[in-house]
């Protein structure tokens, strides 16, 4: 849904800032596991004097993967060049990306699994003997010309790691799932974010944000600036719990971090339907939304904080989720 503030993707409208991403591993909030892990490679790396293996990034958006891909690089002192999935649509493509690469740079992919599988097949001798095919001409006149590459680094990133095929995520040595955050990490998030942006905020400012923030810093940040304004404007500046409440109210977020449709959805569900099962297609025509768009939107996040589930029957609502809804307004005030 364009526009809408609780998503974990970035808005059209907004330019990410830079300065709040951390620079080093030992800066990066939560992921705990994540960074050990990466702590290690990177280390290991070091020691060997080579370059790290090709490392696969999974998760949520607007969890950090983008952020972690760029710390790696930073740490080894290499080269790092970006581009997604999506506008990589024919070898050359990927030729004019990898053959410019030195020893030990970096190919970060973003949006991998939306990668051309012609593409990806193109990938397979670039990870692991560092060449490509590259087709010449055309007809009977086209040839094969093999093109041999440094020894890079290929770093991935993608929201469906389901997609990809098997021979394709088998051929990344390091492979890190990122998960949701839990408040404590986005408040700190919060408040790094706001000290970086000169922002004054309590620390029940802070985790107030953190508790409607679906577990996401991306969305934690993007509330910050949103409060801040209220803030500036119906009060002294300072972000405090009150605040940021009368705020997040305004915009319709309620204390779990759900909108208005995401109310909506529950609601058909639970109220129109007795609490499911009910098809997909039959809530999106009672909201308003494409079928994708609640699949894919506003669904996810239902169903990781136990308010919704997929059976083969439908879409049911749990008992916490009817809990819910009795009193959506309880911090909306």
């Amino acid at each position: 849904m364009p526009g809408r503030i609780i998503s974990p993707a970035p808005l059209a409208e907004e330019s990410e800032d830079l300065t709040i991403r951390p620079e080093h591993l030992d800066e990066f909030v939560g992921q705990v596991q994540v960074k050990e892990s990466l702590k290690i490679a990177i280390e290991a790396a070091q020691k060997r004097g080579e370059p790290i293996d090709h490392i696969l990034f999974s998760g949520p958006p607007g969890l950090g993967k983008t952020t972690l891909a760029h710390i790696i690089a930073r740490e080894l002192g290499s080269t790092i060049r970006t581009t997604t999935g999506p506008v990589l649509e024919k070898p050359g493509d990927i030729a004019a990306l990898l053959t410019p690469l030195q020893e030990g740079d970096m190919l970060f992919i973003d949006e991998i699994h939306r990668i051309n599988p012609v593409v990806e097949e193109v990938l397979y001798p670039a990870m692991e003997d560092f060449f490509i095919d590259v087709m010449i001409g055309e007809g009977p006149s086209a040839r094969s010309i093999k093109l041999n590459l440094e020894h890079f680094t290929l770093i991935g990133a993608t929201t469906k790691q389901g997609l990809l095929g098997a021979p394709f995520r088998d051929r990344f040595g390091i492979t890190c799932r990122l998960d949701l955050y839990d408040p404590v990490d986005l408040a700190r998030i919060a408040t790094r974010s706001a000290g970086i942006l000169k922002i004054p905020v309590t620390p029940d400012g802070a985790e107030e944000i953190a508790k409607r923030s679906r577990g996401t810093p991306r969305i934690a940040n993007r509330l910050l600036r949103r409060v801040r304004d209220y803030a500036i404007v119906k009060g002294d500046g300072t972000i405090t719990k009150e605040i940021t409440a009368s705020a997040l109210a305004m915009m319709q977020i309620d204390d779990l971090g759900l909108d208005e449709l995401d109310r909506r959805i529950l609601g058909v569900v639970a109220n129109d339907f007795d609490g499911g099962p009910v098809g997909v297609k039959t809530i999106a025509i009672s909201v308003g939304e494409e079928v994708r768009t609640i699949e894919d939107v506003y669904e996810p996040f239902l169903i990781q904080i136990g308010f919704l589930k997929r059976t083969p029957q439908g879409r049911e609502v749990t008992p916490a989720a009817k809990k819910h809804l009795k009193n959506p307004q309880k911090t909306l005030v």
